[in-house]
């Protein structure tokens, strides 16, 4: 593999060309602005390159293949500590490197079209492509210093690409909100960096894993949990889950790109590239799992009372990787890094969709105000949709798939893995803290149920029954005939992540389905694959019980899919709706109010550290360091005011004060 490791710094090198090129002369040149297809293809090429470049170099590997490392050059040095920009080729890092060039070439592609009427056009695909770039550093990096710079980076870039249309304050409101909630984890990661070089003296990811046996358990809870705080602001944990939903308020490509296939997935790739260091803490692991459970349940209660079609797939994202967390914390470090894979897949194209459905709702409320200024809606809720399968036959058929898929229904993509997930997490029931476990695997199959419910009441509502718009909006009679399927820049992406989300789980049937029949056990070709790089807890479950859990999920989805199909099928959504909220009562009010979160880090948390500021903080900045500077100020004012008074302008004083000097300084040196 040695022999190929070099092409690795082209994946990093294109799509910073690309944010130069298109940055650049977007910024120099007002013509190139309106280049618009140009534009497009430069970004989108810088990003479907590297993709083909991964591709080659996957090919190239073999499960039994070793890591292999590129150093560019020394980035930094001090005394015995150095730092490379280095690049780590392994299992586990061209599987992220495939899945974030190719989902994020699509999504490029997709974003050709759907941004083709915005001005900042230039500028968005520029900020795509650098945001692409960080996302490989992160993924990619040899060691937790080069990580992090992509971690930051990542970060940076989500700010930008939220806050794109900064012109609406709630827009750039979410962006921040992103950026601090962000902060927050960042500060725990970077204290873990300090603990590891500390115990390694290095911070090379081969020289912290052949150096685990130098780590105590405790540093080994310590540090992980550490990580784990960072990895619950990038991925959305509780608590610091609340910025993602907010988030939706950037592009729904970016959405896609951001908050489905590549950021929100950094803090699972991070915990799976240590898995040895949190497999030593057993206590640790449980923390993990149950972050993760609770966020799947909580995220997904939500879930159910939102009607815009962004936030039911935010919270859906939320939920999702809640599983993985629970993945990562049941020892299922190959199941979690699988339903990244296969939640790419269908979540972009759920997103993808989403965009599409609101592209096309958008052009009726603008085609609406204009010949009537006092119509007006919002196209991203669904109570104004309704019978859109008849206007966008492929937007329906895709997100249709990956609803279907995302439900767990075989054999679509997230069948597989989210089985697996549920499997291994009751699989370490048998371990010490069994009990909690089975806890934990009941949550998740409850979980399951309301994520086929929730997300078939979305598809029914957008979909099914008849268009809703004419009933509720004064003037928008013949407003169905203004709806339009999205242009092929966008379908075509959309049916390539559809086949996708299809197809994307044969890469790790689970052994004992095919054993059962064939008697072979060692087909899951994620798990050969990521055999060398991660270390999975063991399964030791008997093929029946594994049957019995399979069985389970799909009975419990269908379930959900069955449920939902009664309530929204053809009917009216805030009817059936209300119904809900009158049987659940106090609950329904709950989830509709989120927890309650925002108000909570409101109330506990920002008013008491504004009100602290303004009233202690500004009042010792105002008396203490102003009075302070003043204070010198005056003090050099006075004596020069005092000196002044030497400068007379006639040359006899001056003559003086010579001689005055030279007496002076005679007497001290005799004296001397």
């Amino acid at each position: 593999m040695d022999a190929y490791v070099h092409l690795v710094p082209w994946i990093i090198a294109l799509p910073l060309v690309g944010f130069l090129l298109n940055g650049l002369f977007g910024l120099a040149f007002e013509s190139y602005r309106d280049r618009k297809n140009l534009i497009g293809a430069i970004a989108t090429s810088a990003v479907f390159f590297p993709f083909l470049i991964a591709l080659y170099l996957f090919f190239a590997m073999s499960g039994d293949s070793e890591a292999a490392s590129v150093s560019l050059f020394t980035w930094m040095q001090a005394g015995d500590f150095s730092v490379d920009i280095a690049y780590r080729l392994d299992q586990l890092s061209i599987l992220m490197t495939l899945v974030v060039t190719g989902v994020g070439a699509l999504i490029h592609l997709y974003s050709v079209g759907y941004m083709a009427d915005d001005e900042g056009f230039w500028k968005f695909f520029a900020f795509m492509n650098l945001f692409i770039f960080a996302m490989l550093n992160l993924v990619l990096a040899d060691n937790m210093l080069l990580l992090f710079l992509g971690w930051e980076g990542v970060g940076l870039c989500s700010y930008l690409l939220i806050g794109f249309w900064y012109t609406d304050m709630a827009k750039s409101d979410a962006a921040k909100k992103a950026f601090l909630y962000n902060r927050v984890g960042d500060f725990a990661f970077l204290i873990a960096m300090f603990l590891v070089f500390q115990i390694t003296g290095s911070l090379r990811f081969q020289d912290i894993l052949d150096s685990a046996y130098l780590f105590s358990t405790d540093q080994a809870f310590l540090v992980g949990a550490l990580i784990f705080i960072g990895a619950t602001g990038k991925s959305a944990q509780i608590p610091l889950f609340v910025w993602l939903p907010d988030a939706m308020a950037g592009p729904t490509s970016v959405s896609a790109l951001i908050h489905a296939a590549t950021m929100v997935t950094s803090g699972i790739y991070v915990i799976s590239r240590l898995s040895p260091l949190y497999m030593m803490s057993p206590e640790l692991m449980l923390i993990v799992a149950v972050i993760g459970a609770l966020t799947a349940l909580v995220a997904a209660t939500i879930a159910l009372t939102r009607y815009d079609i962004k936030a039911v797939l935010a919270y859906s994202t939320v939920s999702q990787l809640g599983f993985m967390f629970l993945a990562l914390g049941s020892g299922a470090f190959v199941a979690a890094m699988f339903h990244v894979v296969t939640h790419a897949f269908f979540k972009a194209c759920l997103f993808l969709g989403s965009g599409s459905v609101i592209h096309a709702m958008h052009h009726v409320e603008h085609k609406l105000h204009k010949t009537n200024p006092d119509v007006h809606f919002d196209p991203q809720d669904m109570r104004f949709m309704g019978g859109l399968r008849a206007y966008l036959p492929s937007t329906y058929k895709t997100f249709l798939i990956a609803t279907i898929a995302i439900a767990g229904i075989p054999p679509l993509a997230g069948f597989f893995s989210k089985d697996e997930i549920l499997v291994m997490t009751f699989n370490a029931g048998a371990g010490v803290y069994g009990s909690i476990y089975y806890v934990l695997w009941a949550m998740a199959m409850l979980t399951a149920f309301m994520t086929a419910f929730y997300m078939f009441r979305l598809t029914f509502g957008i979909f099914h029954g008849s268009f809703r718009l004419p009933k509720l909006i004064e003037g928008a009679k013949d407003s169905a005939k203004l709806l339009h399927e999205s242009p092929w820049t966008m379908t075509s992406v959309l049916w390539g992540l559809a086949v996708l989300s299809v197809i994307g789980g044969f890469i790790g049937i689970p052994n004992f389905v095919v054993a059962t029949f064939t008697g072979t056990a060692d087909v899951n070709l994620l798990s050969n694959w990521l055999d060398k790089v991660t270390l999975d807890a063991d399964l030791i479950l008997s093929k029946q019980v594994e049957w019995m859990l399979l069985s389970g999920s799909v009975l419990v989805a269908s379930l959900g899919i069955f449920v939902a199909y009664k309530k929204y099928g053809n009917q009216e959504p805030v009817a059936e709706d209300e119904a809900v909220a009158a049987r659940f009562g106090p609950l329904y009010s709950l989830w509709n109010k989120k927890y309650l979160f925002d108000e909570m880090y409101e109330g506990g948390i920002v008013r008491p550290v504004v009100r602290f500021s303004d009233r202690v903080l500004a009042v010792f900045d105002i008396r203490a360091i102003d009075g302070f500077v003043n204070f010198i100020a005056s003090f050099v004012r006075f004596f020069g005011h005092l000196a002044r008074y030497l400068q007379t302008g006639m040359i006899q004083t001056y003559a003086y004060g010579m001689v005055i000097g030279v007496v002076l300084i005679l007497y001290l040196l005799i004296i001397r």
